[in-house]
């Protein structure tokens, strides 16, 4: 027994990582016993976590590959940065991507990650044309849009809850550079925002940082980034050293009068309304993956990391009081960032809708939790959901509103005895039979 967490570093609990490397191993760990599939551990909060977790880290081999289509075939222990290590220098990139790199391909399906282009391009398994999936029996499903495709369906953001996935085939975007043309906006306010998100809603890709501890007309006031592929600058991959944070930082090195000074100046450093500039495809997608367990700044409690949709109708009214909300708590994120969604997919447990997204981190603090009690209620009331990959705490009350297919989903998983075999701290806690 070891002691598991998320990215959050909080739940943490006492459970077995039991790693396979072949179908014949994954059988007898799944007839031995009820458990959940775990990758890179990149989930914030306690959907990958149980008492016996299904480690697919050294189910890593890639399967196919055709560099005139892009289509890619891997198992779903591989890394999207092993993805990118292939195919960029063959001018390929991943058609949707994370905040984060260091996901595995089986976990990027089981959440149906998200990235800064999903207003055009949508979720990630839109661009999945089919996976393997070994179900409570141990038997081996293929399925896709046209095989299978309820199950599909359910596993495709399922968070492993209809069995393990095995091995994923994607169709991968082509590029002629790993470079971004960025186009960086000063924004005054969240009206503003609201105005440039729209003014910019063909853009590729869009991603604004929040100061969520401005008021008054300064609230919402943020850095709005766009982005599109560049059409040259050679095809070299991101450089491999990292920072590493070397020690759980002190409780009192995050609070309101560090973040505040920290928003402040991060904020003021951009000094004219409009700038434009090339970066690496690293430095734009991935910015904290230069920082080798960044999670520890947070401090020995861990953190929470809250993310909420509200639909496009209620967008400016419902995250004008989201914002107001936390800025009047007085606690602190420097990490808070607001992208447009496109429309939903057919997903059973997808969580993005069309709309407006926001994503915070929070330091473990007493009256954490009451405040996000008022933020989920505030979600709900205009129609939203929060993101169960970076969920640890929301209620089954909450989780039933937000997912309106859940029965759905729920019948799936119990035609294919995955009730019986697959749950995690995530699945016992919101009630999840």
């Amino acid at each position: 027994m070891a002691q598991l967490s998320g990215w959050g570093r909080f739940p943490v609990v006492e459970g077995e990582s039991l790693s396979f490397s072949d179908l014949g191993h994954l059988g007898r760990l799944i007839e031995a016993g009820e458990g959940i599939p775990y990758g890179l551990g990149r989930s914030y909060g306690d959907s990958a976590l149980a008492k016996r977790c299904f480690d697919s880290r050294r189910f890593d081999r890639f399967l196919a590959f055709d560099e005139a289509s892009g289509m890619l075939c891997a198992q779903a222990g591989v890394s999207l940065a092993e993805i990118l290590r292939i195919t960029i220098p063959r001018g390929w990139f991943l058609p949707v991507t994370p905040g984060t790199a260091f996901v595995t391909l089986g976990g990027a399906v089981a959440s149906d990650v998200h990235g800064k282009n999903h207003h055009l391009e949508g979720c990630f398994c839109d661009h999945v044309s089919e996976l393997s999936l070994m179900t409570a029996s141990g038997e081996i499903l293929r399925c896709g849009p046209s095989e299978n495709t309820a199950l599909f369906r359910a596993s495709c953001g399922g968070m492993g809850l209809t069995g393990v996935i095995v091995d994923v085939t994607l169709r991968m975007k082509p590029i002629r550079g790993a470079w971004i043309d960025e186009t960086l906006l000063r924004i005054d306010n969240l009206g503003e925002l609201f105005a440039r998100f729209e003014e910019h809603a063909k853009a590729t890709y869009s991603v604004a940082w929040i100061d969520c501890l401005a008021k008054g007309d300064a609230l919402g006031r943020s850095l709005l980034m766009v982005g599109e592929h560049a059409q040259e600058g050679g095809l070299s991959l991101a450089p491999q050293g990292r920072l590493k944070v070397p020690m759980d930082a002190p409780g009192f090195a995050l609070n309101h009068f560090t973040v505040a000074a920290f928003n402040t100046l991060y904020y003021q450093r951009v000094r004219r309304k409009l700038t434009q500039h090339r970066v690496h495809y690293a430095p734009y997608f991935y910015p904290l993956d230069a920082v080798g367990e960044w999670n520890r700044l947070y401090g020995k409690r861990g953190f929470l990391q809250y993310q909420c949709v509200i639909p496009k109708a209620a967008g400016l009214e419902g995250m004008r009081g989201i914002l107001g909300a936390i800025a009047d708590s007085g606690l602190a994120s420097f990490l808070a960032v607001l992208k447009a969604f496109g429309k939903g997919n057919d997903n059973l447990l997808s969580f993005p809708m069309e709309g407006y997204t926001l994503a915070l981190d929070f330091a473990m603090h007493p009256r954490l939790l009451p405040l996000l009690d008022r933020l989920d209620a505030m979600v709900l009331d205009h129609g939203g959901r929060i993101y169960l990959t970076k969920d640890a705490r929301m209620s089954p009350e909450t989780f039933r509103r937000g997912y309106p297919r859940l029965d759905e989903f729920l019948e799936v998983r119990a035609a294919h005895g995955a009730d019986r075999r697959f749950h995690s701290l995530q699945s016992r806690r919101l009630e999840i039979p």
